[in-house]
């Protein structure tokens, strides 16, 4: 299949099909099920007024919860979540480079990995517990979901809905850095089994926390 031609979704937010091979998804996914195990184990997130989200998480480099950013996971088992691994700056410096054509240095030091059942929803939100404004590098394996992506001002209207696809690459900076975003639908069966991930989505996030 003839990978789909990239698109500038808004100032700064570029959709990029089929960025990644399909030994890079599985590599991927292999990565995240040893984080998944620990040291710091995947979970659902427990929100400050005792909801609980329903995708489940797992950090690398960074532990976040809402709405901080530790090297120990206090609020999961006490220990320090696995190192950000120099393969993973590469990967992220690449995906700028499609994105913005240059990477400026670009040197993520966190990554969220979110796994979504074919019931999890992540509802309209801000990146912004980080205290660097650099861009966010978004890879999805497996199922396809729609991701909403929004303006800066309100979870509201206006927003683009975005079918995204396993290996498809979607950065987001500049203007669009902190914009409401969220994924309200995955379409379950929809991803390739040679990925290595039988069902449901994984979503990775690598980012810079600006923090030492």
């Amino acid at each position: 299949m003839i990978p789909l031609p990239s698109r500038e979704i808004a100032p700064g937010a570029v959709h990029v099909p089929g960025w990644l091979t399909l030994e890079e998804q599985r590599r991927l996914v292999r990565a995240c099920r040893e984080w998944a195990t620990g040291p710091v184990p995947i979970r659902h997130t427990v929100l400050p007024r005792g909801g609980v989200m329903s995708v489940r998480t797992v950090c690398v480099g960074w532990h976040w919860q809402p709405y901080k950013y530790t090297r120990v996971a206090e609020d999961v088992n006490g220990r320090r979540v696995a190192d950000f691994p120099e393969w993973m700056v590469g990967l992220g410096r690449r995906a700028l480079t499609t994105a913005y054509g240059e990477a400026a240095g670009y040197t993520p030091d966190t990554a969220l990995v979110n796994f979504y059942d074919g019931q999890a929803r992540m509802g309209m939100h801000q990146d912004k517990d980080e205290r660097s404004a650099a861009p966010v590098v978004s890879l999805s394996i497996g199922d396809d979901c729609l991701f909403r992506f929004g303006n800066t001002e309100t979870r509201g209207r206006p927003y683009t809905d975005v079918r995204l696809s396993s290996g498809d690459l979607f950065v987001f900076g500049g203007p669009s850095r902190f914009a409401y975003h969220g994924v309200p639908k995955v379409y379950p069966g929809t991803g390739d089994p040679g990925t290595g991930l039988a069902e449901g989505r994984l979503n990775i996030t690598m980012r810079v926390t600006g923090l030492r």
